[in-house]
């Protein structure tokens, strides 16, 4: 990412102050497919991460995945590890006679404080099934399964899996700038905001699989108290879907979309700037308001847009 294209986004107040301010990127389409909305320089080069969850689970799709809609949405998850989001995981896996031993990506506790601690006061430990991208891993493990693929080698960039993915992003966005590997192991494109934006448009406007199985589940894509299940619960046809280091990208029905990168990685300043934008483009945000900033326990001030 360039930092001279980014600008002030956002900013953190506390008892009165400014305490931080956040730059980054940002852009908006309208229906028809135009810039409505743009703040710092949209074609500039993002990792978006886990906001390519859903191109990724229609390269699979494409590639002859055959899962659930419940599965599906735990595919396109950054799940918080509570129970449901493990039992979808772990289905996902038997439906190609696997389990979560096969599972290659990063072990972590579950990104939920309760759903952690019952780990711990179970005697349990860090894990690639509890990790929050396992419903991907467990998505590309049976996308291998099907098409007869090597699955020890499934995180390779060579891989077939990783190869058709890495195309059917490109398609969507425009052009894949250059690959890197996500913190869960597998390789993650980098592709100009503006074409992030224009993919999450697309899926949207074609209501196929996965904009159905996102909208169906949201309680799968995140989980309770999570942002991305917190707005597709709020906002009719609304798509969301989070990504590492401020990145949010979102995107309705009639193809109006949105697409952020906080350029310090805060993200906390995401959602407050993606509910201006959404107000701007005409959507009702009314049922949704961001984190307050807190001091000793209680609210002293907030993260607003600066656009």
């Amino acid at each position: 990412m360039d930092a001279a294209a980014v600008v002030p986004i956002a900013a953190t107040t506390r008892s009165g102050a400014i305490e931080s301010v956040h730059h980054g990127l940002v852009v908006a389409l309208g229906a028809d497919g135009s810039v409505v909305l743009s703040a710092g320089d949209p074609s500039t080069q993002v990792y978006p991460r886990s906001s390519l969850k859903p191109l990724q689970a229609e390269a699979m799709l494409d590639a002859g995945l055959d899962v659930t809609p419940e599965q599906l949405a735990v595919a396109c998850a950054s799940h918080r590890g509570q129970p449901v989001h493990i039992e979808t995981v772990r289905s996902l896996l038997a439906s190609v006679g696997l389990t979560a031993d096969r599972l290659q990506n990063t072990p972590d506790w579950p990104l939920d404080r309760a759903a952690a601690d019952e780990v711990v006061r179970a005697g349990g430990a860090r894990s690639s099934l509890l990790q929050n991208c396992s419903g991907k891993h467990a998505a590309m493990l049976a996308t291998c399964v099907v098409n007869g693929w090597d699955v020890d080698s499934y995180l390779e960039p060579q891989h077939p899996l990783q190869v058709a993915i890495d195309g059917h992003i490109a398609a969507r966005t425009g052009g894949v700038l250059h690959t890197g590997i996500d913190g869960c192991g597998a390789p993650t494109a980098a592709v100009t905001l503006e074409g992030v934006a224009r993919a999450f448009a697309a899926v949207a406007a074609t209501a196929g699989a996965v904009y159905e199985a996102m909208l169906a589940r949201p309680d799968l894509v995140s989980g309770e108290g999570g942002d991305d299940t917190t707005m597709m619960r709020a906002v009719p046809g609304l798509m969301m879907k989070g990504g590492a280091e401020g990145v949010l990208v979102a995107a309705l029905g009639d193809g109006r979309a949105v697409a952020i990168k906080v350029a310090d990685g805060a993200a906390r300043a995401g959602l407050p700037v993606l509910l201006d934008v959404l107000h701007r483009l005409d959507v009702d945000t009314g049922a949704v308001a961001p984190p307050a900033i807190m001091g000793h326990g209680r609210p002293v001030g907030e993260t607003r847009s600066l656009l």
